[in-house]
């Protein structure tokens, strides 16, 4: 596994201080070897996958980049996207297809024997091979010039902060940095990387692992649960994945912040989102960006007439929910948000890319939660372990069983929604994810309290992976 919490607290101060003592590549090499020992403390094993994707588009984009025959250069993207895509399919992907053809053959009567095969699937794969991937398809349209430092561009694609579980980042955004020769950062950065960590931090242990066991019990036996019950549990989960992966991204940004590198925001408070399109510009922000520039826009967008524009959202995102797992409860959560984004298309409303407003007026009330719901609706597929298991939960949800959830289950809900949404105002509305430095002191002092208390007093109980991790 990954380092747990206490390993954690000192590798990055040892990180730090050897990055702010060293300068030039030397920087660079001991950040990349951190982000190796990052990766390899969980299984040493796959290094060697990052190390060949790394190595293979590094070569590629060379390639690309110093050819001017349209042929070549596309063939050399050709070799990237088979490498990194078959890397992919063959240890997130395999298992899936092999075992649906199975049970296809099996319904027509067929016998098959496939060979069984236990494949690990590697920790964050889904998001550096992403990664990975727009770097070759930006240097072949020419946005950007190739890397012509391996040990630069290794640590752009290993970077431990956000290796895992993102952001993805653009080469654009994040490479020119890791070239630079940073500056020390000054008490108002390291200041608000703090305030990321320390709120990261809260988000994941006080919010995310408290929902934990609600959602396990729900989904675990949906038909012993109430209606009621039922609805509590995918409230739990919307928080608990919100928390978590917003969480790991809070950290991710502030421990990067102290680096003197900065990651993009990859969540902007998407549970007050006013319609489902929205709600994508504003959660996980970075695949988003991904499926529409190198996904949606070369299916053709919306160029070819409102047909096609359905069509396109409903590939895209298909194969977003199928990126996020090998199963078919991730593809009918993808479907289920096509549907959404083209049903919204079709009775218009359709804010620009990138709105986002202030969030607090009367009229916000009922579109937010309106949208909220349908997407805990779709989180149930997400989350359920199979199919009949989400069906089951949606026919019990609907089935307005009498009985009421448990006491402590009310508890834990209500004062952590009430916290969440506190904080996503606040930041939707100053457009500031680190507003806790501008509140008054007794104010701040009362924030980092609660976010004290809120790690000292739920840390305790059995560690929770980040649920990204296993994408």
């Amino acid at each position: 596994m990954l380092f747990n919490s206490f390993e954690f607290v000192f590798f990055l101060p040892l990180v730090l201080a050897g990055h702010w003592l060293l300068r030039g590549r030397w920087r660079t090499g001991l950040l990349l070897v951190a982000s190796y020992l990052f990766y390899g403390w969980w299984d040493p094993r796959f290094l060697g996958l990052i190390a060949l994707s790394t190595l293979i588009d590094y070569v590629v984009a060379l390639g690309i980049g110093s050819s001017d025959v349209e042929t070549r250069r596309r063939l050399l993207l050709g070799v990237s996207l088979v490498a990194n895509l078959g890397i992919l399919f063959a240890f997130k992907y395999s298992g899936f297809f092999v075992e649906s053809a199975v049970e296809l053959l099996e319904s027509l009567g067929l016998e098959a024997n496939p060979p069984f095969l236990r494949i690990v699937l590697p920790v964050g794969i889904s998001f550096y091979t992403f990664q990975t991937i727009s770097y070759t398809f930006d240097v072949f349209r020419r946005r950007i010039e190739p890397s012509r430092d391996l040990l630069t561009f290794g640590l752009y694609v290993a970077y431990f902060p956000q290796l895992v579980a993102g952001p993805i980042e653009r080469a654009r955004e994040l490479l020119p940095q890791l070239e630079a020769e940073r500056r020390f950062p000054d008490r108002q950065k390291i200041l608000s990387g703090l305030v990321l960590i320390a709120m990261g931090l809260f988000k994941k242990v006080a919010i995310a692992d408290v929902m934990a066991p609600i959602v396990n019990i729900a989904f675990a036996a949906p038909g012993n649960q109430s209606s009621l019950s039922l609805l509590v549990g995918v409230y739990a989960f919307a928080l608990q994945i919100y928390g978590d992966f917003s969480g790991y991204t809070d950290v991710a940004r502030g421990t990067s912040r102290l680096f003197g590198i900065e990651l993009m925001r990859n969540f902007e408070q998407p549970y007050l989102s006013r319609n489902i399109t929205e709600f994508w510009r504003t959660w996980h922000i970075s695949l988003s960006n991904w499926l529409h520039d190198y996904l949606y826009i070369p299916l053709g967008g919306n160029r070819k007439g409102s047909t096609r524009t359905y069509v396109n959202l409903m590939i895209v995102m298909v194969l977003g929910g199928l990126w996020h797992g090998a199963a078919w409860t991730f593809v009918i959560w993808g479907f289920l948000h096509g549907a959404f984004l083209a049903i919204h298309r079709m009775i218009g409303n359709y804010s620009p890319r990138g709105y986002q407003g202030r969030f607090g007026a009367r009229r916000d009330w009922l579109p937010t939660l309106v949208t909220f719901n349908l997407v805990c609706f779709a989180w149930i597929f997400f989350r359920a372990p199979q199919i009949s298991s989400a069906v089951d939960y949606v026919r019990g949800l609907f089935s307005f069983t009498a009985g009421l959830p448990p006491t402590s289950w009310m508890t834990l809900l209500v004062p952590a929604m009430l916290i969440v949404l506190v904080i996503d105002i606040a930041q939707r509305n100053s457009n500031d994810h680190e507003v806790i430095l501008t509140w008054r002191p007794l104010a701040q002092g009362f924030a980092y309290a609660v976010f004290f208390l809120g790690v000292l007093v739920f840390s305790g109980g059995p560690a929770v992976p980040f649920i990204y991790f296993q994408f």
